[in-house]
């Protein structure tokens, strides 16, 4: 004991020598304390030292809301003396001079100051002075809260206002919040809220206020509590018009359907209360008003071969309609769902037209072009003109067409001109030159370096 003495007291010696600041020889937890109405509340105080190490004086006051201060116990190390009006409500907790207030009112709000004064034995004369100050607040638990809306009835958008007010019996210091299907609502350009948030004004009502509204409240001693949800209902409307049929082809605003059909349309329209429909036929000559409701039907035998149709939707509580126009031509036409096959049918087909097509071609020109260029045929349109024409004696060499298999060469006649292979376009420019020499035309058997006599006749 007396060795954890001594180093307490050289470790504040050395800390108030070096930084000139005392040793925090005390400790409170938290400088703020929330008490609930009719509960006990401790203020807590740590003390840093050995109580047997020093003496000790001091005492606990209590500064109300309005700054009165009174004095509520002193004591020492040895006795404690207790303010006689708050005997029965207060405790004092001795050796570390906590404080404990019993049956909390609202008037023991306020700020709760410690002062101490301190002289440690190995010390003496030197008294080191500690102080702290607590503010404590004392709240009473909020009940369930309340809602209330006015007007009561259903409203209509953008001519009326919805004032909602949340309240609760009990409760201090309560912290509100509103929320439609539970989303968290903050002030907008037409939602206004009073200073304490209690209040919420929406000016003026719209479609997308509609929902259910909850108001949450809570306080320092309170969890979260809501208040049971409430109805908000809007007439608005109409909105979104259309005009839908499953039956025909629709092109934009354009309906086609087949001859002799008979077709159902649907006029729809968001709208609170349901709209009231009406039909209505226009022509060149005349408009009129065939029928009422959202559904309308057409025999395509009865019409013409194009008419003018419109559906005018009106919300009897707004005031406000809107309508739709569409064209109803009478054409044959397949299904949907039939064009749709027969194209892909069509596609399909044209693809594999095309492909063989393609192959086809591509096949007739590589005949065509080997048919062209066949050494064949070359020397056969040379050897085949007239013999007057013929600026030399030649002949082909095989004449039946069943010997034409077999291995193809071109030579030049011994003693003229050194032989040259040609290309098939080489070949067919034979006619037009004048000093060709003769070409002979073999198959398979060597041709012998002398001259032949019966090809040079």
């Amino acid at each position: 004991m007396e060795a954890t003495r001594t180093t307490v007291l050289c470790v504040c010696s050395v800390l108030f020598a070096l930084t000139d600041v005392g040793c925090e020889l005390i400790h409170i937890r938290s400088s703020v304390h929330h008490g609930t109405k009719g509960k006990d509340l401790l203020l807590s105080v740590d003390a840093r030292f050995p109580p047997d190490a020093a003496e000790i004086q001091g005492s606990w006051s209590h500064i109300n809301v309005n700054g009165a201060s009174t004095i509520l116990v002193s004591f020492n190390k040895d006795s404690k003396i207790i303010d006689m009006m708050y005997r029965k409500r207060l405790d004092f907790k001795e050796p570390n001079a906590s404080l404990s207030i019993r049956n909390l009112s609202e008037d023991d709000e306020g700020y709760y100051k410690l002062s101490l004064n301190i002289e440690f034995h190995s010390e003496k004369g030197t008294v080191k002075k500690e102080e702290r100050t607590i503010h404590v607040t004392v709240d009473e638990p909020v009940s369930r809260p309340v809602i209330e809306r006015k007007p009561s009835y259903t409203v209509i958008e953008d001519k009326a206002n919805v004032t909602w007010t949340c309240s609760v019996e009990k409760g201090t210091r309560v912290a509100f919040r509103w929320l439609r299907d539970n989303v968290l609502l903050t002030p907008s350009e037409r939602y206004h809220f009073t200073q304490d948030k209690s209040t919420l004004l929406i000016s003026p009502v719209r479609k997308e206020d509609k929902g259910t509204y909850r108001c949450a409240v809570s306080n320092p001693v309170s969890q979260i509590m809501e208040s049971r949800g409430v109805e908000l209902n809007v007439y608005y409307g109409p909105y979104n018009l259309e005009v839908n049929s499953g039956q025909g082809l629709r092109t934009g605003k354009v309906f086609t359907i087949n001859p002799g059909e008979l077709v159902h349309f649907e006029c729809q329209a968001d709208s609170n209360p349901p709209n009231s429909y009406v039909w209505i036929s226009k022509s060149p000559n005349a408009t009129k008003i065939i029928t009422t409701g959202p559904q309308l039907q057409v025999k395509s035998d009865e019409l013409a071969q194009t008419e003018d149709y419109l559906c005018r939707a009106f919300n009897n509580v707004t005031k406000k309609q809107d309508e739709a126009q569409f064209t109803l031509v009478v054409a044959s036409l397949r299904t949907v769902k039939e064009k749709y096959a027969d194209d892909g049918r069509s596609t399909s087909l044209l693809a594999a037209i095309a492909v063989c097509s393609s192959f086809i071609i591509g096949f007739m020109l590589l005949f065509l072009f080997r048919r062209a260029c066949h050494p064949k045929r070359v020397l056969m349109n040379i050897y085949n003109r007239p013999f007057s024409e013929q600026k030399r004696p030649h002949r082909s060499g095989h004449e039946d067409a069943a010997d034409d298999f077999g291995i193809y060469e071109f030579v030049s006649i011994p003693g003229k001109m050194d032989s040259t292979q040609s290309s098939c376009k080489s070949l067919a420019r034979l006619e037009s030159i004048q000093d060709m020499h003769t070409t002979i035309y073999d198959v398979i058997r060597h041709v012998p370096e002398s001259p032949s006599a019966s090809l040079l006749k």
